[in-house]
């Protein structure tokens, strides 16, 4: 009897676990959206997405230095890093002639602004709708 029990709870737990499993494959998904960077501009001058799940790839072509990546919502201080969607940044600054990429960035409806603080670039509109 008690084999049984042991065997159902086994079983049990491992249903709920690849059932967790699926839901975060299905949670995680985004779609790859390439940014070039040249010195002092980004090659995308405006962008439109869906709303959705996005990671943010940026190539640094020959700028001569580092680069990075900021997205704020339109509107918002784009000098104050408290306004800055901190997911979109790249997980590492971006050397000469390479590319970084962004975490996972959940974007909704509406209008944000994109930049680099260190190439400097104007600010670039991405349209969410």
């Amino acid at each position: 009897m008690r084999k049984m029990i042991s065997i159902f709870v086994i079983a049990l737990t491992f249903t709920l676990t690849g059932n967790a499993q699926d839901k975060m494959k299905t949670e995680t998904k985004a779609t790859v959206v390439s940014l070039e960077q040249t010195k002092g501009e980004f090659t995308q001058k405006k962008l439109t997405l869906k709303e959705g799940k996005y990671i943010f790839e940026i190539a640094n072509n020959n700028v001569g230095h580092k680069v990075g990546f900021v997205l704020v919502p339109k509107g918002k201080d784009a000098s104050k890093p408290e306004n800055h969607i901190k997911t979109a940044y790249v997980t590492k600054v971006v050397e000469n002639n390479t590319k970084e990429t962004s975490k996972v960035t959940t974007l909704t409806k509406g209008e944000y602004v994109y930049f680099c603080p260190m190439n400097p670039t104007p600010q670039y509109t991405l349209i969410v709708e």
